[in-house]
């Protein structure tokens, strides 16, 4: 059984059913109703510095491929448009080029832009850069379409507008289902994929996983021709991305869609589950992005949204088997890139439930690593927001 319908848990299904496991689906609102309908769809190695995740993503992008080659590539408007890192001054560039060497060893293709390069690549790019990176391998696709689609490939019994109430566990402490308002669901197993929410489902099992929300804002333009052809973003994107503040950070990310709209990011900030307006963040965004594109300057923004990401202290997802309680798997905490994570996430969860060897060393995304004395993240500065 998966808990979340959201791409992460899309993913898990699918890979479950392709191992021959029976799945039900399970969430207390529609497919992609929470993090990922509020998401971009990035499928990004560009942002990662080498380790886990890096290792995590370059997986996941591989079976995003396949996904893509498997004729699905068009029902969720797979693009691989590749990223363009710009850097505004020198030092941005020499720490960026610093990065990409550390990449490219992992196994990323990262190449350098010089400066007057830069507009072969973006026409309408502003003037006066540094330089860049480009990576051809990043890509996107449309997140809800992907989320439904990956759900309908699995063939799973999706269960949704069932809220879990409770992990069900038999006198040995093993997982035996979920308690939901609507009945309970019987199984040996359960996933935790509810994303921003995977502290609660944690919760319900009688452990801690130190899930915080990270709410973002994503600017939407009026439909354009195309002028972005890239997913571009400053430099200092990365950092912000790795930072632990609680406080509003905001780094310019602009890309094209198949539909015409420019998406605008990035804003990040520890508000709890507060979904109000912000117009710093906004205007915050709309400065940013017309740094980078000064034609934007004279496009009008139709709509703004926001939404949550699942942050975790250590900046990495709770993929794997919790050993505190048999049958208890999780697949959460992937902040920012869990749609880009999500097909590696859900192979990785289907080879566990299989009884299998999974493809990556899991022991740094282990999900009970908190609990760990000489953990650094062990102790946080917030405790865990369960109220939904």
């Amino acid at each position: 059984m998966v808990v979340g319908a959201g791409t992460v848990g899309a993913a898990c299904a699918l890979y479950a059913a392709r191992a021959g496991l029976e799945v039900i689906l399970v969430d207390r609102g529609p497919v992609a109703g929470g993090t990922t309908g509020a998401g971009e769809g990035n499928l990004l190695v560009s942002d990662k510095e080498p380790g886990p995740e890096l290792r995590l993503a370059l997986l996941s992008l591989r079976l995003w491929q396949e996904l893509a080659r498997d004729g699905l590539a068009r029902a969720f408007e797979y693009e691989a448009k590749g990223g363009l890192v710009v850097a505004s001054t020198p030092d941005a560039l020499a720490s960026l080029t610093d990065l990409a060497a550390g990449q490219r060893a992992a196994g990323v293709d990262a190449v350098p832009v010089d400066a007057h390069e830069l507009r072969d690549l973006e026409p309408h790019l502003a003037a006066g850069l540094a330089g860049g990176m480009l990576y051809p391998q990043d890509a996107q696709v449309m997140p809800a379409l992907a989320a439904a689609h990956l759900v309908r490939a699995s063939g799973a019994r999706l269960e949704t507008g069932r809220t879990v109430t409770r992990i069900l566990r038999g006198p040995d402490g093993a997982v035996r289902g979920v308690r939901t308002d609507r009945g309970d669901l019987r199984a040996p197993a359960v996933v935790n994929a509810a994303g921003t929410w995977g502290g609660d489902v944690a919760a319900l099992a009688g452990v801690a996983l130190p899930v915080l929300p990270r709410r973002g804002f994503v600017l939407v333009t009026e439909p354009l021709p195309p002028r972005v052809r890239h997913k571009v973003y400053a430099a200092d994107y990365v950092a912000d991305v790795a930072s632990d503040s609680a406080a509003l950070q905001t780094s310019p990310v602009v890309e094209g869609t198949a539909a015409g709209p420019v998406l605008v990011g990035a804003s990040r900030e520890r508000v709890g589950f507060d979904r109000s307006f912000s117009l710093p963040a906004v205007r915050a965004l709309a400065a940013g992005a017309t740094r980078l594109f000064p034609f934007l300057e004279h496009v009008r923004a139709m709509r703004a949204y926001a939404g949550f990401r699942p942050y975790m202290p250590d900046h990495l997802p709770a993929v794997g088997p919790d050993p505190r309680v048999p049958g208890l798997f999780h697949a959460c905490g992937h902040e920012g890139a869990g749609i880009g994570l999500a097909t590696g996430t859900g192979l990785l969860i289907a080879q566990c439930l299989a009884g299998g060897s999974p493809e990556l060393d899991l022991s740094p995304l282990r999900p009970d690593r908190f609990d760990d004395p000489g953990h650094p993240d062990r102790h946080t500065e917030e405790a865990a927001p369960w109220i939904r």
